[in-house]
């Protein structure tokens, strides 16, 4: 199975940066021309079989420009939603940091260490994204498969097809529109093409 993993387009709460988690958020306009751009790129070199995104509006649309493009039909896949922040959602950073220091370091630090109040933790999100690439595994073995998410679930998703540990999470950078690309065979086997590529939206800056 081939998987192509991108993230949405440009929201609000991305600079000055939020905790955005499960908060409804519409593309900018500049999110919508990230949209159309991969899509027409993923179309152009990919030619895939079948599109899923998150359940957040960001991401079913454009999860929507990518299908369109390749003359398919977007899926809902439950388990790629976004990280659940909790009590933190829709906090800027700063505010987090000035309201609870010692967590909001521990976050930055040793982020597999904490459990968002009334949210999930890394551990959390680990274990629904494994479960739902198992899922595309089953139904797509010899496909090849779009997935729009988010910037936490990319990583950890990156993290797990890279066999790294949830303290590399921030390792990792995910950029909207952003493209990844493995491979997975029959026996688990991940073969890594590129990571947060966003040589197609150049036009856009």
């Amino acid at each position: 199975m081939h998987i192509i993993l991108t993230r949405h387009g440009e929201v609000e709460g991305i600079r000055p940066e939020r905790f955005r988690g499960r908060m409804e958020l519409e593309l900018t306009a500049h999110g919508r021309q990230q949209a159309k751009a991969v899509a027409h790129r993923i179309a152009a070199e990919f030619a895939p079989q079948a599109v899923y995104t998150s359940p957040m509006g960001r991401c079913r649309d454009t999860g929507a420009e990518i299908a369109s493009a390749c003359g398919l039909s977007a899926q809902v896949l439950e388990g790629v939603n976004d990280l659940d922040y909790g009590a933190w959602q829709w906090k800027t950073h700063d505010e987090v940091q000035s309201s609870h220091p010692q967590d909001y370091a521990l976050w930055k630090a040793a982020s597999q260490w904490v459990r968002f109040p009334d949210g999930e933790s890394l551990q959390d999100l680990a274990l629904r994204t494994a479960d739902a690439l198992r899922t595309l595994m089953q139904r797509h073995a010899d496909h090849t498969v779009v997935l729009v998410g988010h910037d936490s679930v990319n990583r950890a998703l990156l993290l797990q097809a890279l066999d790294l540990p949830l303290s590399a999470y921030w390792r990792i950078t995910q950029h909207p529109c952003c493209l990844n690309r493995f491979e997975v065979d029959a026996h688990g086997k991940v073969v890594l093409h590129c990571v947060n590529d966003t040589s197609h939206l150049r036009e856009l800056a």
